[in-house]
């Protein structure tokens, strides 16, 4: 299980899943009306996890770090 939330897919999964929610909880909250303070909220919430979303899929994987030999 924890596998999988510390993976590179899991990873990409659950950060779709925070742009998904973040937008909409904004929809939803936009639909009963905002002001202009809660709609600028509204918009770093979800710039906020479109740019986890991107770093998580542009983030570059490790190498596996080779062992050096002592001589």
């Amino acid at each position: 299980m924890l596998n999988l939330l510390f993976s590179r897919l899991g990873a990409q999964w659950t950060s779709a899943a925070l742009v998904f929610i973040a937008s909409a909880l904004a929809g939803r909250y936009a639909a009963e009306g905002m002001n202009t303070v809660q709609w600028a909220g509204a918009a770093a919430a979800v710039l906020g996890s479109v740019t986890v979303a991107v770093a998580v899929r542009i983030w570059p994987v490790q190498q596996p770090v080779k062992e050096r030999s002592r001589d």
